[in-house]
């Protein structure tokens, strides 16, 4: 609450200005039931029935100011609350941005959804009406009730004697909708992640003719999250009714001894009248405690799960000190690395030196580390022994921002936005509707991303779309195919011109042709230090060292002939993809 509370502090003046509206509303409308009284004394009893036009005036100018004070109380509310929400969603953002890979391992998308959207739609109605008018109908209470006693206190005291019990229903329901509320919101991030799922997922879904299996599973989903409302239902049916009960008895104990305190001529019917009125700015509030309570404690459980988040700190952190090398080649060392995930050992023992400009190539059997050995370059995750050196710094030591923009990335898993081609590929440059970027003209950055999309092999299918580059890809790449998305992928990691090319697996869905092309349009990249993750030996054979990945080690490395010759786990992924032949021929298949 400290947090949403400082947001509210900083349109201080904004609540202030709604909250003086709203005294100047809520004071003109304690001359209303004064007024009726007077008309029933002193016009209909009194026969003054010169004042009647006076009277009638005075309350249609308290209805009209009412209106322009109710409207403005109003508008100075829902800005203020406004410019909360649309700070506090951003720095919420800003902040799951900056949280490390691990926590976005245990974290659904759904979830974070929920609280983005459903838990600020919940805190926006709270400070945008649900404190206003908890406020407003608190000093209507206090108000009425002095008033109520200087025109009876013994009518005042027998109204006040009931609004304990009343206060007391009241609270239990906030207290008991509050902890449903909570559960609610848990199951509601649940559906919206299952929802999520299979909605992004449906191709697979329908291709499995899974989609009755899918449906139950969100019907369980769904009625899980039945039972919960049906379960804050029964807790206002059973504690509504009980207030609303009360609230009337209260009306009706008033105008019973009310009228034979009239008829004992201890007070007029005027009187009665006007305490009547007075009596509803008891009563409504009563009445709309409950629904109050229940924004209010809406509001309370999303304030803690949104500041949940919050208390989430990033694992990967810059240091106090960060380095930002004047000159970076790209030289990248493993000095003695090991990585352990969850206390799982991923990796162990590695050393590496890859020289700037040279090329990497990585293989091993699924689950052998070799993403998580990728993963530590740009410091996705931390060693949990020895170092990764880049020029000789830690990266540990490094800006992390400085860091990864050095550093151009194809991961296994390609994302493309839904949104332009030329967007996607231009994703490591600055903003591309700018004018010039980094320095780079709309023309230069026009022919270099036709040079890069060549390099990539994509620049022939993207030639043939309707609108070439400012064709828009759908959700996710939806409209491409995997081949597409891939060199896509690929024509963004050259776009950002980093020192350091990381390929994970980047050419698995494209022919053997255009895998050797793209290979061949990397050598043009000398100077960029590539790590190149592959299953297929023609993507790694050319590199300057081969490394052998099991179970987190490096059981073999060498040059592509230097492993042939070994005859081990490499030459035998070499006889099983390409057959048996003749390996020292000086011609090679591949």
């Amino acid at each position: 609450m400290k947090r949403l509370a400082s947001y509210m502090k900083k349109y201080m003046w904004f609540y202030i200005l709604g909250l003086l509206m709203m005294l100047s509303s809520l004071a003109l409308d304690m001359f209303n039931p004064r007024l009726i009284g007077a008309i029933v004394d002193r016009v209909i009893i009194g026969g003054e029935a010169h004042l009647f036009s006076k009277i009638i005036m005075a309350l249609i100018v308290i209805t009209v100011l009412r209106a322009v004070f109710g409207y403005i109380k109003q508008y100075f509310f829902d800005c203020s609350a406004a410019k909360v929400i649309i700070k506090l969603r951003q720095d919420m953002f800003e902040h799951i941005q900056k949280l490390s890979f691990s926590y976005f391992d245990k974290t659904n998308t759904g979830e974070l959804m929920s609280r983005i959207k459903d838990d600020t739609e919940n805190i926006l109605n709270a400070i945008s009406f649900g404190i206003m008018l908890s406020i407003e109908q608190g000093l209507y209470i206090i108000i009425a009730t002095v008033i109520l006693f200087v025109l009876s206190w013994k009518l005042a005291l027998l109204t006040v004697l009931v609004l304990p019990a009343l206060a007391y229903f009241v609270f239990k329901l906030e207290r008991k909708v509050g902890e449903i509320h909570g559960k609610i919101s848990d199951q509601r991030a649940a559906l919206n992640t299952t929802a999520q799922e299979n909605i992004a997922g449906v191709r697979l879904v329908k291709a499995f003719a899974r989609e009755r299996f899918e449906i139950t599973k969100f019907l369980r989903k769904n009625r899980h999250n039945y039972r919960l409302n049906m379960e804050q239902a029964k807790v206002w049916g059973r504690y509504f009714p009980r207030i609303e009960f009360l609230s009337n008895f209260i009306v009706v104990i008033v105008v019973t001894i009310g009228g034979f305190l009239v008829i004992g001529d201890e007070i007029s019917l005027g009187t009665l009248v006007a305490f009547s009125n007075y009596i509803f700015m008891l009563i409504w509030p009563m009445r709309m405690a409950g629904w109050l309570t229940n924004v209010i404690a809406q509001c309370y459980a999303s304030v803690k799960k949104v500041e949940k988040i919050f208390e989430e700190q990033p694992e990967i952190k810059n240091p106090l000190n960060p380095v930002k090398p004047e000159e970076f080649k790209g030289h990248v060392v493993f000095k003695n690395v090991s990585f352990k995930y969850n206390e799982i050992p991923v990796l162990k023992n590695i050393n590496i030196d890859a020289k700037p400009g040279s090329t990497i190539a990585v293989m091993g059997v699924t689950g052998s580390g070799k993403t998580s050995l990728i993963n530590l370059i740009g410091r996705f995750y931390d060693v949990s022994e020895g170092s990764v050196l880049i020029d000789g710094i830690d990266v540990r030591d490094m800006d992390l921002k400085f860091l990864r923009s050095k550093i151009s990335i194809v991961m296994q898993d390609v994302f493309l936005f839904s949104d332009s081609i030329r967007e996607n590929i231009c994703f490591g440059v600055d903003e591309v509707s700018d004018k010039k970027l980094n320095g780079m003209s709309r023309n230069i950055l026009d022919e270099k991303l036709i040079t890069v999309s060549k390099d990539a092999k994509a620049y022939d299918f993207i030639s043939k779309m309707p609108q070439k580059f400012d064709t828009v890809v759908g959700e996710r790449g939806v409209r491409l195919s995997g081949g597409q998305k891939q060199r896509i992928s690929i024509a963004r990691a050259f776009m950002k011109d980093a020192k350091i090319l990381i390929l994970d697996d980047a050419t698995s869905a494209l022919d053997i042709e255009t895998e050797q092309e793209i290979q061949k349009a990397l050598e043009k990249y000398r100077d960029v230090t590539k790590f190149i993750i592959a299953h297929r030996i023609s993507a790694v054979k050319n590199a300057d060292e081969i490394l052998i990945f099991e179970d987190g080690e490096i059981v073999e490395r060498g040059k592509h002939q230097e492993l042939l010759d070994l005859k081990g786990r490499y030459y035998e992924t070499y006889l099983n993809q390409l057959g048996k032949m003749t390996l020292y021929d000086k011609e090679e298949v591949i």
